[in-house]
């Protein structure tokens, strides 16, 4: 199921303080964590799903592919944005 605008508006303002700033990094690591928690809801009811399966690891990925960027390029806006999306534990 895709996001809608109004949750991406939501996402967008909470991680990014704009409400269309969907081209920054922590914008679309946030857009990614929550395709990521609805993808993984809908795997544990369909658990042979093996195609959603293998979309989900691409997402996870890409996630960690940007997370790894953040955290060469500003640690401290990395580690304010895993603290707040709790990703890492």
């Amino acid at each position: 199921m895709p996001l809608t605008k109004e949750k991406k508006a939501t996402i967008l303002t909470a991680t990014t303080g704009k409400e269309k700033n969907t081209g920054s990094i922590e914008g679309q690591i946030a857009l990614l964590t929550e395709r990521i928690s609805q993808i993984s809801n809908h795997l544990q009811q369909n658990k042979k799903d093996f195609s959603t399966h293998r979309g989900l690891m691409q997402l996870v990925g890409k996630r960690k592919s940007l997370l790894n960027y953040l955290q060469k390029t500003d640690l401290t806006g990395y580690r304010q944005l895993i603290e707040k999306l709790g990703i890492r534990k």
